[in-house]
Formats: structure tokens, C-alpha cells, sequence
């Protein structure tokens, strides 16, 4: 046997290799999720629903009448009563999409596990509910300075940042139409009249949200503060991990996702959080505070670059460099904005284990939330410092 032939027959071993890995993640992925999926559903560990008077310190679920998931399913919110008049509404992420192919391909456990491409969660099945509450500032004990508030989570499975109103068809990967409904500010509007009812007049309020949410954030909060807590006396905004640069995105929200004129009329640049929040401290000013954080090279949103710019989902080492400098650009143009605004950076690595290099994407709802980064400076202590007053900035010369 030459020489060319045995590296032909290696490599061919190695894709093979390489694809019965990729087979066997995705299974133990799926596998996974069920289990916890399982786990959850009509067990102690889900949130029951709210029918009379919420206890203090229990997370309910909160069915939303006409609401509706990307898939078609019902739709709920979560809430906490706490012990104080301070109210957080949080906007829950779960990614994206902005074409057919995006559509096509919702998250799955196995998918996830296997690093195939997978865009957005379509549906609040149980497994979603270890995403939502029970987790970094949602937590209920006291080792977290936000447990005593009362929390409205938003929950997320729509693709469109909360902001959408439309019905989208496309193909499955078997050629069969479906229908993505991108009805996120439906939802949020349905859930809003409901938050309202249940903590009318909160004293301080943190609008707040991570991933798609952390777009949501700045978008709809003039609809939050105008329509709903007008009288509330000390706002403040927090977003974390929302930098996703896209030339295309006024067509999208606007023409794709139909969202409200006030949302899309703000964008000017590629980088929409920026414009959004832009927009708010003109209209604001001084009467809020804003803030800000990300990791330094966010592996997921890093591999929305590649998406955008080649169709192909994955990270490498130059793609989150690209994402470091562009959050560097993001921090000069936002810093500027307010003097109530203020970021949180950090550096935290992405577990071995996942191979592809990176920091992590989100730490608000994660563990993370309360692990010391730059200088020692907790998430946790520095956002409860913020909504108190005390302003500064962390981790800034991460970038």
C-alpha cells in the first residue's frame, strides 16, 4: 500500500471518528434534556402555577392568555413576591433568527451538545425552566443581595427579541412548511398587563435581561416606563451580552418580525443595543441608570459573526478576537452616552471540555453572577451597588 493511499484511509478514519462523536453528543444532548425535562414536569422541582395570593419567596408560573410560543404552544411568565416594594422585570434570552435557515433549526439538547447549529428555543418545554428562575439573581437565598425583590421573568421563545408581531413560513428540513410566529411583543404587552396587576406600585424598579433579552432591555423599555411604572422614581437598565453586528437589522425588525415603528426607528448603526440605548438616554436622561456588561470574547455570539458574514455557525480564536475589538468600540461610543452609564467586563473562560476556546456568554443567571472577576468585583455586588446609586465601571480594561 502507498503512502497516499494510508493517508487517505486515515482520514477517512478520522471523519468517521468526527461523526460518530458528533452522533453520540447529540444523543447524550437530547437525552439529557428529557431526562431534566422529565424531571421537572409535574414534579417538586416545577414552579406550580399561580391560581390565588403569592406566597413570599416562591416562583410561580403565570399562564398568559393568548400568548404563544415560536411553535405554536402556550405561553407563560414566571414571578416572585419578595418582601420589599423593589420590582426586577427580566427579559429572558434564547436566541435568533433573521432567515428561513435560522428558522428551520430551534434549539435541541442534542444539537447544542454536538455544536450543530441551533438558533433559538420555539417552545417553553420544562427543561426551559431551569434557564428562567432558581439562577444567579433569580435565586432565592440570601446569599443573593436581589433575593428580598419581587421578579416578573419575561420568558422567551420566539426568535424575534421579545419584539415581534408576525407569522413567518418556512421549510423543515424534510421540505414540509412550517410557521415560526414571531410574536414577541405580543407577548410582552400580554405579560405586562399582568406584572401590572400583580406589583402595581414598586418603589425602585431593575429592567433587566441576558442574551436576546439584554436587546430587549433598551427596546421596550420606554413602553415599560410609559405605558406601565411612569410614577416609579429610581429606574434602572441592565443588559447583559447583547452585541450582535448586523447591517440588516432595521429590515428584519421591521419588515421580518414587524415590530412597532418606536422600536425599529432608533436604528441607525449595526449594533442596535448601542442605538437603543442611545435613544433612551436622550429621551431619559439623568432619571435612569444605565448599564452594560459582556464578556471579553463571548464564544456564542462570536459565532453569530461567522453566521452573518458566511452562513457557517461556529467560533475560532480570530473570530472572538473580532468580538473583543468590537466591544471595545461598543464601550468607547456607549460610555459617552450618559454618565449614568456604566459597564461590567469580565473574563471568564469557557470550560476546557468545549474545545473552542472563548469566554462565557452571559453570567447573570449563572453561577458566575456571584464567582470574583476583574479585581475581585462581583456581578452580583456590583449591580446591587447600582441600582443604590454607587455608579462605577469594572473590568473596562479587559478590552
Amino acid at each position: 500500500m502507498d503512502l497516499e493511499n494510508i493517508k487517505e484511509k486515515a482520514a477517512a478514519a478520522k471523519e468517521l471518528i468526527a461523526e460518530r462523536a458528533t452522533e453520540l453528543a447529540a444523543t447524550a444532548g437530547d437525552f439529557i434534556e428529557q431526562s431534566v425535562g422529565n424531571r421537572i414536569d409535574g414534579g417538586l422541582f416545577e414552579a406550580p402555577v399561580l391560581e390565588d395570593e403569592a406566597e413570599t419567596n416562591v416562583w410561580y408560573r403565570v399562564p398568559i392568555e393568548d400568548g404563544m410560543a415560536g411553535d405554536g404552544s402556550g405561553f407563560h411568565i414566571y414571578i416572585k413576591k419578595g418582601t420589599t416594594e423593589n420590582l426586577c422585570i427580566f427579559f429572558s434570552g434564547g436566541g435568533v433568527a433573521w432567515n428561513e435557515k435560522m428558522a428551520s433549526l430551534p434549539v435541541t439538547g442534542g444539537r447544542v451538545a454536538a455544536w450543530q447549529p441551533n438558533y433559538y428555543w420555539n417552545n417553553l418545554r420544562p427543561f426551559t425552566q431551569i434557564m428562567n428562575i432558581n439562577v444567579g439573581i433569580t435565586e432565592t437565598r440570601d446569599f443573593n443581595p436581589f433575593h428580598d425583590w419581587s421578579f416578573a421573568v419575561i420568558t422567551y421563545a420566539t426568535g424575534d427579541f421579545h419584539l415581534g408581531s408576525n407569522t413567518f413560513l418556512y421549510k423543515d428540513d424534510d421540505g414540509q412548511e412550517q410557521v415560526l410566529h414571531f410574536v414577541g411583543h405580543d407577548n410582552f404587552r400580554l405579560s405586562m398587563e399582568r406584572i401590572k396587576e400583580l406589583f402595581p406600585e414598586p418603589g425602585r424598579l431593575l429592567i433587566a435581561g441576558d442574551s436576546a433579552g439584554a436587546f430587549a432591555t433598551p427596546a421596550l423599555s420606554p413602553e415599560v416606563i410609559d405605558d406601565y411604572y411612569s410614577d416609579v422614581p429610581e429606574i434602572t437598565l441592565f443588559s447583559d451580552s447583547a452585541m450582535l453586528l448586523r447591517a440588516g437589522w432595521r429590515d428584519t425588525i421591521k419588515d421580518m418580525w414587524n415590530a412597532p415603528e418606536s422600536i425599529y426607528e432608533p436604528i441607525h448603526t449595526s449594533n442596535i443595543t448601542a442605538d437603543w440605548y442611545e435613544h433612551m438616554t436622550k429621551k431619559y436622561g439623568s432619571r435612569c441608570k444605565y448599564l452594560y456588561a459582556s464578556s471579553t470574547h463571548d464564544y456564542l455570539l462570536s459565532a453569530f459573526i461567522n453566521e452573518e458574514r458566511s452562513g457557517e455557525y461556529y467560533t475560532d480564536e480570530a473570530t472572538q478576537a473580532e468580538y473583543a475589538a468590537s466591544l471595545r468600540r461598543m464601550y468607547e461610543r456607549m460610555s459617552s452616552f450618559d454618565e449614568k452609564m456604566h459597564f461590567f467586563i469580565y473574563d471568564y473562560r469557557m470550560p476546557a471540555i468545549f474545545g473552542r476556546g472563548g469566554t462565557i456568554h452571559t453570567a447573570v443567571r449563572s453561577p458566575h453572577f456571584y464567582i470574583p472577576g476583574p479585581g475581585g468585583a462581583t456581578m452580583s455586588q456590583w449591580l446591587f451597588d447600582a441600582v443604590g446609586g454607587n455608579l462605577y465601571d469594572v473590568g473596562t480594561d479587559l478590552i
